[in-house]
């Protein structure tokens, strides 16, 4: 597993003299982005640096490990700069997953509140509706000073026993979905399935 690790400050800031060999940045963008990338350009441009120390010109050669030198230290401080924000990027993705956990944890709260207050509710309206049902039977609506009580007739079945019911009352359904467990076995196999394919993943955690 690959590994950054900081250097010293004193490396990492280190000025690197200008290279004129293959092109590469030696300035600290910032972004994590344009940090790999610079990496990418670096590593390049060490290795055609490298190649260029076997020329036959002792002139060259001596450019060459100038211009190789300054490429290696600028690689140190690119290094620093790239754990740096990724460690930088670890603590902003730890925070976030940390927020948002404790607002699941409010939103949880928050429904199991709702959830009692609702039920609250059910149950005194219950109450107040048995109470002027007993004193006014034939009623379908009360009116108070600041509110109005109205009530609407409705009905609906009740399975007492599903079993007893004769099969024209019952309603067939027919579903299905892929059997993933099955399939990724046979996929393993070596099988060769129409519509599915084996694809593997790797995940990553932040400790």
């Amino acid at each position: 597993m690959a590994v950054l690790t900081t250097i010293p400050t004193a490396a990492a800031t280190a000025s690197a003299p200008e290279a004129s060999g293959p092109a590469c940045s030696l300035q600290r963008s910032g972004s994590l982005w344009q940090l790999g990338i610079e990496a990418q350009e670096l590593t390049s441009a060490i290795g055609q640096l490298a190649e260029q120390l076997e020329a036959d010109d002792p002139g060259h050669r001596a450019s060459a490990l100038a211009e190789l030198e300054a490429a290696l230290l600028a690689e140190e401080g690119n290094k620093a700069a790239l754990a740096a924000k990724a460690d930088a990027t670890c603590w902003v993705i730890e925070h976030l997953r940390g927020q948002a956990a404790y607002r699941q944890q409010q939103a949880k709260r928050l429904s199991d509140l709702a959830r009692s207050d609702a039920g609250r509710a059910d149950s005194l309206e219950e109450s107040l509706v048995f109470v002027l049902t007993q004193l006014q039977p034939a009623a379908t609506r009360f009116s108070f000073p600041n509110h109005e009580l109205s009530s609407r007739k409705s009905s609906a079945v009740v399975i007492d026993d599903e079993e007893a019911l004769d099969s024209e009352w019952l309603m067939v359904t027919t579903t299905s979905k892929p059997d993933r467990a099955a399939i990724k076995e046979a996929l393993k196999a070596g099988r060769q399935i129409s519509g599915a394919q084996l694809l593997s993943r790797r995940s990553w955690r932040i400790h």
